[in-house]
């Protein structure tokens, strides 16, 4: 993914993938920021992560608490509430429909399936 594209792809989805990310339990940022790279989705930057992360705490889709170091500086650890794990599953169940929407508009076929094996998460 060229970098042009994937920063525009990745403001549209990062708060939805930092969810389905934290819907696998509880992990601080740069935990999200490298199961995101390795996913795919590029280079997640802080600037770029702890803003929408903060954004989705203020919504109440997540919590935080203080994690203290035990060899290094402390760190915020980010937990899912009800309503963000609410808010994933409604996403996890209309993307294939909406993906496929964004597929027609740009004249693109999907050549597979878009969906999440269970065992991946």
């Amino acid at each position: 993914m060229d970098g042009v594209r994937s920063g525009e792809w990745q403001r549209g989805v990062l708060a939805t993938c930092a969810l389905a990310v934290l819907a696998d339990g509880e992990t601080h940022g740069y935990a999200i920021a490298q199961r995101l790279q390795a996913a795919g989705i590029g280079t997640v930057r802080g600037g770029a992560l702890y803003p929408v992360l903060n954004k989705l705490e203020q919504d109440g889709l997540l919590t935080s608490t203080w994690q203290e170091g035990t060899a290094g500086p402390g760190r915020k650890v980010f937990r899912l509430t009800a309503s963000g794990r609410e808010r994933t599953q409604q996403v996890r169940d209309g993307w294939p429909a909406f993906a496929a929407a964004v597929a027609g508009v740009l004249g693109v076929r999907l050549e597979t399936p878009v969906t999440v094996d269970e065992g991946e998460r």
